[in-house]
């Protein structure tokens, strides 16, 4: 579904990315992980045409790179980033409107779905995003990118900040997307929930990638994770 070859990235003069190899097959959830800097979210943003970038990103056999960000949305790729970027004066349903990709038909999501996934949007529903609660603004984020209906996710860091039980809520979003057929890139620090739900996982390091493999392989690969994810 998604090929990324010999992707390099760069912030200006800044070569991020050196040579990033992966796929993401249809309804699969990849783990990207690694620690700040060595390249996660500059792949996220070089998929979807926010930085600079040079090689091959295949989406259904068609090369995007290169395309305007709201084309590589509307073939049916969604983002969510670590910064979230909710309105902050429109209210959570405004909010979730705002996700639906123009005079497209309705997907296979609906606000009765978003709601039901996170009840505590349903009671803040007529309230300004910007009075939300972190965890709350998580949510609201993760909805909206799927009122777009997309075939595939990148969310950037979604248990960043947040308590356990919203932690839990989000894993189980994951899941949804998954039993739906949503193939999800994760790009997360928390190794417990990245391995409960992925497919399989990627290691990154110093704009590369340095190791692929199942969560089983990776529990067990103890060099690996002392050299590029343990603190």
């Amino acid at each position: 579904m998604l090929e990324v070859k010999e992707l390099h990235a760069y912030y200006g003069k800044s070569h991020v990315l050196h040579g990033v190899n992966f796929t993401v097959k249809p309804g699969e959830i990849v783990a990207l992980l690694g620690r700040n800097g060595s390249g996660r979210s500059t792949t996220a943003k070089a998929i979807m045409g926010l930085v600079d970038a040079r090689g091959s990103v295949r989406w259904k056999d068609q090369d995007i790179l290169g395309l305007r960000t709201f084309r590589i949305a509307h073939l049916g790729l969604g983002y969510v980033p670590e910064s979230r970027d909710i309105f902050s004066k429109l209210t959570v349903h405004q909010n979730l409107q705002l996700g639906l990709k123009g005079s497209a038909p309705r997907g296979r999501w609906s606000y009765e779905d978003m709601y039901a996934m996170f009840p505590r949007l349903k009671e803040r529903e007529h309230t300004e995003a910007g009075v939300l609660s972190g965890g709350e603004q998580q949510m609201l984020t993760l909805c909206r990118t799927l009122m777009g209906d997309p075939e595939f996710i990148i969310i950037d860091e979604p248990t960043e900040g947040l308590a356990p039980k919203i932690v839990e809520q989000v894993g189980a979003f994951l899941q949804t997307l998954k039993s739906k057929g949503v193939s999800v890139l994760l790009i997360e620090q928390k190794l417990t929930i990245a391995l409960e739900i992925s497919d399989r996982v990627l290691v990154m390091g110093h704009g590369g990638i340095v190791f692929e493999g199942t969560p089983q392989a990776l529990r067990a690969d103890s060099a690996v994770r002392k050299e590029w994810l343990e603190v």
